[in-house]
């Protein structure tokens, strides 16, 4: 959520951040709103202090065995005041809250403004593999050694679905192992959250209401979605020290999680969509950080560094991109795609974006921290996919293929796949 301080100081600054989205909105209307809103809450206090003075009144009066019968006008009146200021006030609370809530997050200053045709690289790393061959693409390549079973993936789930099965449940479970092995060790808690969350974590996250179509409910309530199916970790762990005010020593909080992620959007026929590129159900492991938001900057960086040391470990080309604004995620203030080469599509596919939400989702979910001397503050919130397997499998298979019809295992997961080689199944 937009700092209201910050609308009512600096409207210009605000409507200018939010035009880099191409979100145009009316803060005039909002900071009148917005008055007739802290108008109404002072009456609604001074009312309550007049009622507590009146019944301090009649209770001292009591005590004293004198009358009260003067004060039962002064005190109906107040009450009657009170209600309806009280009701006044919710009114205002509602509208007011109802076009905050909607409004994406600020970009920061150095995000391109625009849509993804605004994208900058930042760099490339390594060379485009080339082959003395003619490749295959990893439909091919997932059918033929026996990795990807895309017909009973579907007769299970429906459209949308894949199921892995051999060398290739082996190839996903190395590749989720070694990511959770590398977090662990750099100091990250591992955590297995719920798949299923409420619609207060939805909203925390900055996905509700505004997003709420998009998720998979299991529940409806007035609000939206009282339970859904979680689309990515993040959502469960920006929400883990929701309504908490954790003291400045404990920061930065570190964690690591793996998950399935559930989405409505889905794949089609077309060559960018085909295989496990994009479905209703992926893999993927999460990094997330509450920090100080001093520290913001320098943990945003970390977090880039420790995707893409993950795609080097692998032996793969890869990109680094600088998102603009209207392509960025709407509770983020800046986010780096990591993208991977995939021949077969002569372009680059995402497998992780690190982001910085800045104090967005904290303000969301009334997340603060206690310094040693001072007022609480709010968090700064982060997240890295570390990594995502949907992407990552197709581009390991067409980068790392072989002549033979083979695929080369890099070595950093040959702990769990220790043949070193995909192939395919030997027929009985």
């Amino acid at each position: 959520m937009i700092d209201v301080t910050l609308i009512r100081q600096n409207p210009e600054y605000v409507q200018q951040a939010l035009a880099k989205r191409a979100v145009h909105v009316d803060l005039d209307a909002f900071l009148r709103l917005d008055e007739d809103y802290r108008q109404v809450r002072t009456e609604v206090e001074r009312l309550r202090g007049d009622r507590k003075r009146i019944s301090g009144e009649i209770g001292k009066r009591q005590r004293a065995g004198e009358g009260v019968a003067d004060l039962h006008p002064e005190a109906t009146a107040v009450s009657e005041q009170l209600t309806a200021a009280e009701t006044r006030l919710a009114e205002l609370e509602q509208a007011r809250q109802g076009f905050l809530d909607p409004l994406p997050n600020m970009p920061d200053a150095d995000v391109p403004a625009g849509g993804k045709e605004n994208n900058e690289v930042v760099r490339e790393v390594g060379r485009r593999p080339e082959f003395g061959f003619t490749p295959k693409d990893h439909v091919e390549l997932a059918q033929q050694l026996g990795l990807v079973d895309y017909e009973r993936g579907t007769k299970l789930g429906g459209s949308g679905f894949w199921l892995y099965r051999g060398s290739g449940a082996l190839l996903e479970w190395a590749l989720l192992n070694y990511f959770v092995e590398a977090h662990v060790r750099d100091g990250y808690e591992f955590v297995l959250p719920p798949h299923v969350l409420t619609f207060a974590a939805g909203y925390a996250a900055g996905q509700f209401p505004k997003f709420a179509d998009e998720v998979f409910a299991l529940e409806e309530g007035e609000q939206g979605p009282e339970r859904f199916l979680l689309p990515t970790a993040e959502t469960a762990l920006v929400n883990l020290h929701r309504d908490e005010t954790l003291p400045e020593a404990e920061l930065p909080k570190r964690y690591v999680a793996y998950t399935p992620c559930y989405r409505k959007e889905a794949g089609g026929y077309r060559t960018a969509e085909r295989g496990t590129l994009r479905g209703h159900q992926f893999n993927k492991v999460e990094l997330f950080q509450f920090n100080h938001p001093d520290a913001s900057d320098a943990a945003h960086e970390d977090l880039l560094h420790k995707a893409e040391e993950l795609v080097n470990e692998l032996g793969l080309h890869y990109r680094i991109t600088r998102l603009a604004a209207g392509d960025t995620s709407a509770a983020m203030a800046k986010t780096y795609d990591v993208e991977v080469w995939l021949p077969s599509i002569g372009s680059y596919v995402e497998v992780s974006s690190v982001s910085n939400a800045r104090d967005y989702q904290a303000r969301r979910g009334n997340i603060r921290f206690r310094p040693r001397q001072g007022r609480s503050a709010y968090v700064h919130t982060l997240n890295a996919s570390g990594l995502a397997t949907s992407r990552l499998v197709p581009t390991l298979l067409e980068q790392h293929q072989q002549t033979d019809g083979t695929v080369a295992v890099p070595d950093v997961l040959r702990k769990w796949v220790p043949s070193g080689v995909l192939a395919a199944p030997v027929s009985a």
